[in-house]
């Protein structure tokens, strides 16, 4: 029975790509949104270029 426990425990450490996912999407989702405003500010019109 201890084998048994000491596998489990072993096993349930390694939970797969979960955290470097939610970083990959999180700095996706921030790129993202930063070259949207970086895109967008070019078409913004102040009346200054005359």
């Amino acid at each position: 029975m201890p084998h048994t426990v000491a596998l489990l425990a072993a096993v349930s450490e390694d939970q797969g790509p979960g955290n470097t996912l939610r970083i990959v999407l999180l700095a996706a989702l921030i790129g993202a949104a930063l070259l949207a405003w970086f895109l967008l500010r070019g078409y913004r019109n102040d009346d200054n270029n005359d």
